[in-house]
């Protein structure tokens, strides 16, 4: 299987800034908004404009070289600030632990789907078959997701 090529910094800052705004969702706050952004960086003096915003979650423009903007960014999401500037930074504790929450619900979500769905038509011995396949399947992919040590 070939290895896929390594992300630019620019697409490690936007799925960081993603998660980020995810985690905060899952944590039960409000969505923030652009506006929100904007304000929190203005607040420390400075300015972020909708435009780099947007190409910062995308990593579609380039790497923003501004780590004053980024650090403000961190302390706004309450992470350190290397999250944001080093491409080699662990994830925050609190982050990791609320992508896996995330990804447990996600689970119960799949089997709770399964379960509705197929259980008028089928029988017991073939249900317990399909409830056993999808643990062996998400137990397979959390261990690929697993950071080798």
């Amino acid at each position: 299987m070939p290895e896929h090529e390594p992300q630019k910094p620019e697409e490690v800052l936007a799925e960081r800034l993603n998660t980020l705004l995810d985690v905060v969702a899952a944590e039960g706050g409000h969505r923030y908004t652009f506006p929100d952004i904007k304000k929190a960086v203005e607040d420390r003096g400075l300015h972020i404009s909708r435009q780099r915003w947007h190409y910062m979650r995308a990593g579609t423009g380039p790497m923003t070289p501004d780590t004053d903007l980024l650090e403000a960014l961190a302390d706004f999401f309450g992470v350190p600030a290397a999250f944001l500037t080093n491409a080699d930074a662990e994830t925050p504790a609190r982050v990791a632990a609320q992508l896996d929450l995330l990804r447990a619900m996600r689970e119960a979500e799949v089997k709770s789907f399964a379960a509705r769905s197929l259980t008028s038509d089928l029988s017991p011995e073939l249900l317990l078959e399909i409830r056993n396949i999808i643990d062996e399947t998400l137990t397979k992919q959390k261990r690929e997701d697993r950071p080798a040590s």
